[in-house]
């Protein structure tokens, strides 16, 4: 068990940065971080029905599978298993995700950062969310283009 996995030997633990918010240190945080975050998603006009009826999310499921995703992303442990881009590439056959979906997603990403938590993890958290938001969006774009350009031209 690491310093992030057990409160005791983390002493960033529950503390409270210079600017008053948590410092995000622990399984705990990163909990509430993702309750917090998704809470924002699902009462989102442009994403919220994306999740909801779209996706038809199973949020029993899918949010323990996030705190781990978050945890291993942030603290390097293990417990994640999964491919994350895959349900995104299904949704998009059924429903196109566009660039402007990952922005409203980083915007509420960043919001809930900033309103709860400072610090070095929660700086890196933007920064990761902006890596894997850019990187999927970009593919997800590229993949909706070519499925809206014919491959071959037949010209009689």
């Amino acid at each position: 068990m690491t310093q992030e996995e057990n409160p005791e030997q983390n002493p960033l633990a529950n503390q409270q940065g210079t600017g008053g918010k948590r410092i995000l240190a622990t399984r705990e945080d990163v909990e509430l971080l993702v309750n917090l975050f998704y809470n924002k998603v699902r009462d989102n006009a442009m994403l919220g029905h994306v999740f909801d009826t779209v996706a038809r999310v199973n949020w029993e499921k899918h949010l323990p599978k996030m705190y781990n995703f978050w945890e291993m992303i942030l603290f390097g442990t293990e417990g994640y298993d999964g491919h994350p881009l895959r349900p995104h590439l299904i949704i998009n056959s059924v429903h196109p995700i566009t660039i402007p979906h990952f922005e409203q997603w980083l915007v509420l990403f960043f919001q809930t950062l900033d309103e709860n938590f400072e610090g070095e993890k929660a700086e890196e958290a933007k920064t990761r969310a902006y890596n894997i938001a850019n990187a999927w969006a970009h593919k997800i774009d590229y993949m909706n283009k070519l499925n809206n350009t014919p491959t071959i031209e037949v010209n009689s």
